[in-house]
């Protein structure tokens, strides 16, 4: 069964925008997955306590055939292919892609949350979902 997710996108390494063009081309190419919207990027400041550059962040909708744990793996293979590394909560990368919406379900996992608890906080993604109409 096919299932419209909404992703978050961000990047604050490097050519940020193309690494999160080049994430919505991997996303295009992954089997199960059709890229329907993409939000306009926006330029934000970083959130945490380290500091760091500032993002660029997008949001996408997509339509899925995958689980949600499928989708997780997947988007967290192409933050790998994107050279992202994992040395510290809240730090810099190349690129991060989180599942803010998942159909109408509610996931409450070690490993994914469901929707995304830091959405009242990033005012991007509220812009972003307004645009798409998904909110």
């Amino acid at each position: 069964m096919e299932t419209t997710a909404i992703i978050g996108m961000g990047s604050n390494l490097g050519d940020r925008a193309g690494y999160i063009e080049r994430s919505i081309l991997l996303l295009r190419n992954t089997p199960g997955v059709s890229v329907n919207r993409v939000s306009k990027l926006h330029e934000t400041k970083a959130l945490g306590p380290i500091k760091q550059p500032k993002f660029i962040n997008g949001v996408a909708c997509i339509k899925t055939l995958m689980g949600p744990m499928e989708l997780l793996e997947a988007l967290l293979g192409i933050e790998r292919q994107l050279g992202r590394v994992r040395k510290e909560r809240w730090g810099p990368r190349t690129i991060d892609l989180d599942i803010l919406f998942f159909g109408d379900w509610i996931i409450d996992h070690p490993r994914l949350r469901v929707p995304h608890p830091e959405i009242p906080y990033r005012p991007f993604v509220l812009e972003g979902l307004r645009e798409l109409r998904a909110l």
